[in-house]
């Protein structure tokens, strides 16, 4: 097929123009190059908005409403094949306003809808138990119910490695902090060995983590538990990936 210099997709959002006001209803809406969206997205209490004090650089606050596993997610289209397309990168930058009742998944997954639940992607069993629902998953994941309730995760499934479920095996040891940013970074490479940096620093790779020919879509997802709204706070999302020329 045809092929170019523009050989990299690269998408990109800092969070310093559009909003998405509380009072829509709208299953889905655009923020950049990134859809938003999810169950708890529809809500009316749900919206995507400017952080005004103590918001340098440009940052929002992404809820999900009340109902438990409701989320809302910024995401992109299922647009992306390791092995086409590697080495996929997605790099965030964001806090948590606090840590209790929430769950959030940063990464790719090939179970991506416009209404979706986090527990389409992924759930907790038990304290010490993860639930890899998606067929193809590979990212970090929070969740204030598990055992080392403060501690991200870097979850995967879908490759030649079998998927660990046993959370203390997955620990990354990186602990959320409130009101502190962090800056996660994933990479995949066309073979689908998958490394976790937190704060520049590798946490954990994983050679086969993920599928290299199911499509995946990027995604940050927060979700509610006990009944409690959760909060993210990103200052930027990346993902970036080279272009498949087979088409």
């Amino acid at each position: 097929m045809a092929q170019s210099e523009v050989g990299q997709i690269r998408i990109f959002e800092d969070f310093v123009g559009k909003e998405i006001p509380i009072a829509g209803t709208a299953d889905i809406e655009m923020l950049g190059d990134f859809k938003v969206g999810g169950e708890g997205f529809e809500d009316g209490t749900v919206g995507v908005l400017a952080v005004d004090s103590d918001g340098l650089s440009g940052i929002v606050n992404v809820n999900s409403g009340a109902t438990d596993n409701d989320c809302t997610a910024i995401m992109t289209s299922t647009m992306f094949d390791v092995g086409l397309m590697g080495t996929l990168v997605m790099e965030v930058r964001s806090r948590f306003v606090d840590l209790d009742a929430k769950a959030c998944f940063i990464g790719f997954s090939g179970t991506i809808t416009d209404d979706m639940q986090l527990v389409d992607i992924l759930d907790y069993s038990a304290a010490t138990t993860v639930t890899l629902t998606a067929a193809s998953i590979c990212g970090f994941w929070y969740c204030s119910e598990l055992t080392d309730d403060e501690d991200w995760h870097g979850v995967y499934k879908g490759g030649t490695t079998t998927g660990v479920t046993a959370t203390g095996s997955i620990d990354l040891d990186a602990d959320a902090v409130a009101g502190e940013f962090q800056i996660l970074r994933l990479e995949i490479d066309n073979n689908g060995t998958a490394r976790w940096y937190v704060d520049g620093v590798l946490k954990q790779t994983v050679v086969g983590a993920v599928s290299t020919t199911t499509d995946l879509a990027a995604c940050v997802a927060i979700a509610a538990n006990s009944g409690e709204e959760a909060v993210i706070q990103p200052d930027y999302i990346l993902v970036t990936a080279n272009r498949d020329w087979t088409v």
